[in-house]
């Protein structure tokens, strides 16, 4: 938590230096232009930025990148286990489950000790090391693997947030445009629209950015989610291949 938390705080501070170093300055240059020449504000990619709406959206954004990447990193540093037989017992009528144990604390390196086909293959040997009954074991193994599903449910909740959240501030900048607009609804009837013109592009634009910052980190969390999936099924495969068979 003091890591993630530590991402949110840098990531405020690196987007809000790019806004307050160039994206507001250069923001309000060409609008400023624009209104000497009686034009309405130019659609260029700072002015479409340049609100507190899309501050927002570009630092949550920043941060819930920075929550699925340490989720891919967890679960691809530890993708070569299933291609390694950690348990190499060739003799299965002779099982000596207390030394594979015993094995897997002293030669997996540690980083690899909390990921879910180790603790699986831990838990589901002591099972049977307690009982000697394959029935324990299997149902040890597929109790894991439920307990694995919901704990990278849980920890995927702050990033579902993020992705509902984003949408959320691009229609509060909607709703503060458009307040902003009839506001200066005397101002339209008198003839100036170009007040009326701005607060609606604010409007406009909080909900674009919004809604793409929010595909796109829908797109990296539905990735996440299939690596996460896999990862289930790869541990599910790799105790009936390397466990359960050698069991009878």
């Amino acid at each position: 938590m003091i890591k993630n938390f530590i991402a949110l705080v840098i990531s405020i501070i690196f987007v809000h230096m790019i806004y307050i170093g160039y994206i507001r300055p250069e923001a309000n240059a060409l609008i400023e232009i624009a209104q000497i020449e009686g034009l309405s504000s130019p659609r260029e990619i700072v002015v479409i930025l340049k609100d507190y709406e899309q501050e927002i959206c570009f630092i949550l954004m920043i941060w819930g990148c920075f929550l699925i990447t340490t989720n891919y990193r967890e679960i691809l540093k530890t993708k070569y286990l299933f291609s390694v037989d950690l348990l190499e017992e060739k003799d299965t009528d002779k099982l000596d489950v207390d030394n594979i144990i015993k094995r897997l604390d002293k030669q997996i390196p540690k980083d690899c000790l909390s990921s879910p086909l180790v603790q699986t293959l831990r838990s589901s040997l002591w099972r049977y090391a307690a009982t000697r009954n394959v029935q324990n074991l299997s149902d040890a193994i597929e109790s894991n693997l439920e307990a694995l599903a919901v704990r990278q449910d849980s920890e995927n909740s702050m990033i579902r947030y993020l992705i509902w959240a984003i949408p959320s501030i691009g229609f509060i900048g909607t709703v503060r445009g458009i307040g902003q607009a009839l506001s200066l609804a005397d101002q339209a009837l008198a003839g100036d629209i170009s007040g009326m013109t701005d607060s609606l592009g604010v409007a406009f634009n909080s909900t674009l950015v919004a809604l793409l910052i929010s595909v796109f980190l829908m797109f990296l969390f539905h990735q996440l989610q299939r690596l996460q999936d896999s990862q289930i099924l790869d541990t599910q495969e790799y105790c009936e291949k390397y466990l359960l068979s050698r069991i009878r």
